[in-house]
This record gives structure tokens, C-alpha cells and sequence, in this order.
């Protein structure tokens, strides 16, 4: 993805679209299409969220040439739902990676921007920079936020989004604004910047996340 990602564009809260993954999923459990209302009435529901996530009809995804809620599929190729793609991806066992540009997870602190990408099976985002309190969200689901060196991005490696990555963290062995090491398997490697920007938030991550490193102090 390009720059200005906003929370909407990565969990929207407008109406839920008649052809969506979301819509499907309240179709088949008998609610007709008047009462789909919105991704936000609806955000108690992480089904309808999950489905919800990319759905956001204005998102510019370079996978695909058309703006709305699609990617391609690799390696099928075929041109589906983000959600739709990333069930397959996760049935088979497959983690993604986003790649954004310039303040990614701007506008408003909307937590279902963190947690509908960690039900997606996201582990990694790769953007030029982070909007404060986003970046921060990210962690706390779990989601490592890494930064492309000053003056790089996608295009700077030629990534596609099609790639399958190797992102060195050392088995979660890692310090506040360390250089990881990512490879590709087209042969391209790159080093980025690991944007855990605090002691606590190493621990959250090493926990998988704000709420299971909770849980185990209390345990």
C-alpha cells in the first residue's frame, strides 16, 4: 500500500457493502440485506470485524490495479476479498506481512485497525513511518512494526507484495530500535528499522501481545 493508510481504510466503520465477505457472513445466518447496517454498530462482532478489515472501498492496494477491498492471491493469481485471501493464506499455515508507505494508521485511534489485521494473520507491518498511537496499537496486538531505513520503501527493493519474506528477530530476542534483517526469496535482502520504542513494549511483543502478557502477571 502507498501512503496515508488511514484507520478507515484499514477498519471502516461505514456501511457494510452488499457483495462483502461481512455481508456473506449475515446473509447466512438469515439477516436480510436491510439490516446489515454498519462495520460500526457491528464492531462488538469480530466475525463481522475480521471480515471487515481492508474493506474500506476507496483502499488503493498496488496487488491489484482497481481501488476497493481486493488482492491478488499468490501464488493462484486469482483477484479476491483481502479477507477471502487471507483465510486461504492462514488455512494454509501462512503468515502476511503489510507493506505501507508514509504514515501508515493515521487519523483516529481505531483499535479494530490493530486487532482485525492480527484475525487476518498478519505478524508484520513494513511502513515508511507510523502514526503514534497506531504503531502502538499494533503491539499491543502482537503485530511487529518495522520501518523502512530513511529515503527507502517498497519500490526502493522492487517488492511487489508477492514475495515471501524471512524477517530476522532473533527468536523474539530483541531491544528498543534494533536494525533487523529481512530476506526475500527472490534473493533481495534489506534492513529495517524495529519500531518497539520501549522496554515494556519488548515484553508485550515476547508475549504476543498486551493482553496475554496481562494475563500471564496475573498468573
Amino acid at each position: 500500500m502507498g501512503d496515508s493508510i488511514t484507520t478507515d481504510h484499514i477498519s471502516p466503520a461505514g456501511k457494510i457493502a452488499k457483495n462483502s465477505p461481512a455481508a456473506r457472513f449475515l446473509a447466512e445466518r438469515g439477516i436480510s440485506d436491510k439490516d446489515f447496517n454498519s462495520y460500526g454498530s457491528r464492531r462488538g462482532n469480530d466475525q463481522v470485524m475480521a471480515r471487515g478489515t481492508f474493506a474500506n472501498v476507496r483502499l488503493i492496494n498496488k496487488m491489484v490495479e482497481k481501488t476497493g477491498p481486493t488482492t491478488m492471491h499468490i501464488p493462484s493469481g486469482e483477484e479476491m476479498a483481502i479477507f477471502d485471501a487471507a483465510n486461504k493464506y492462514m488455512d494454509a499455515g501462512i503468515d502476511s506481512i503489510i507493506l505501507a508507505g508514509k504514515e501508515y494508521g493515521s487519523g483516529s485511534s481505531r483499535d479494530w485497525a490493530a486487532k482485525g489485521p492480527y484475525l487476518q494473520g498478519v505478524k508484520v507491518v513494513i511502513a515508511q513511518s507510523y502514526e503514534r498511537i497506531h504503531r502502538s496499537n499494533l503491539l499491543g496486538m502482537g503485530i511487529l512494526p518495522l520501518q523502512f531505513k530513511e529515503g527507502e520503501n517498497a519500490d526502493t527493493f522492487g517488492l511487489t507484495g508477492s514475495e515471501q519474506f524471512n524477517v530476522d528477530i532473533n527468536g523474539g530476542d530483541l531491544t528498543v530500535g534494533q536494525d533487523i534483517t529481512i530476506t526475500t526469496n527472490c534473493g533481495k535482502s534489506f534492513t529495517v528499522m524495529c519500531r518497539i520504542d520501549t522496554d515494556p513494549e519488548v515484553a508485550y511483543f515476547q508475549n504476543g501481545g498486551i493482553l496475554h502478557y496481562v494475563l500471564r502477571k496475573l498468573k
